[in-house]
């Protein structure tokens, strides 16, 4: 259970977190719903630019936005969730053992998910809405923890490129959720925007992911 009690010195940031963490639950679950209606986790889709690319198309806005509580949740927690895919690329990149392949594919997802930090923040400053670390030491779906680090940091070598796979990829298919939860809910044109783009994006890195020439085959008959 979450507990966001407001403090002292600070009610109304803590009741706002509060209210940001419903909302959270409710954007997930709304995602996951629209996900499931539109067979997500689908691989046949034509490619897309990456990510770095499509969120660099859109320069960051110089009009104020207006982000409701949906628009909010979804910057909120995407931001931390890029962090610690970034968090993570850092980690494998210091590993020699990491699989060519793999590499390659998480320098991409690095400047992809720098760009779009930038844009996320960008639109809470058009916002005027301050950045908020709700979700700091919680267990959300798709968010690399410091505990999956601290494993991944101890993986013997033979088993690192698959831990490091299977957490970036969770990553991306959640990131594709989310997304899908704030073009449905959301009301920012600008960040419904942006959300098609990073959905687009997540589809090809996912994609990209699973057919690279280093990725585990399943067993004959698995």
């Amino acid at each position: 259970m979450m507990n966001e009690q407001p403090t002292k010195k600070s009610p109304g940031r803590g009741v706002r977190a509060g209210r940001l963490v419903g909302v959270v639950a409710t954007l997930v679950v709304t995602g996951l719903a629209v996900g499931l209606s539109q067979g997500w986790g689908r691989t046949d889709q034509a490619p897309v630019a990456s990510s770095a690319t499509a969120s660099s198309a859109a320069a960051v806005p110089t009009a104020p936005v207006l982000l409701n509580g949906t628009d909010d949740a979804f910057i909120q927690l995407l931001i931390p969730m890029n962090e610690g895919a970034l968090a993570l690329i850092d980690q494998v990149d210091a590993r020699p053992a990491a699989d060519p392949s793999l590499r390659s594919l998480l320098g991409d997802l690095r400047k992809a998910h720098q760009a779009e930090l930038r844009d996320l923040r960008g639109l809470l400053a058009a916002g005027n809405v301050p950045e908020l670390n709700i979700h700091e030491g919680h267990q959300m779906p798709g968010m690399v923890t410091d505990t999956s680090l601290a494993e991944l940091r101890t993986a013997p070598d033979g088993e690192l490129s698959a831990r490091a796979a299977a957490l970036i990829r969770a990553h991306l298919a959640q990131t594709v959720v989310l997304c899908r939860g704030e073009q449905t809910a959301g009301g920012s044109p600008e960040l419904r925007a942006l959300a098609g783009r990073i959905q687009q994006a997540r589809t090809t890195e996912l994609s990209t992911l699973d057919k690279r020439p280093d990725a585990p085959t399943a067993a004959p008959g698995g």
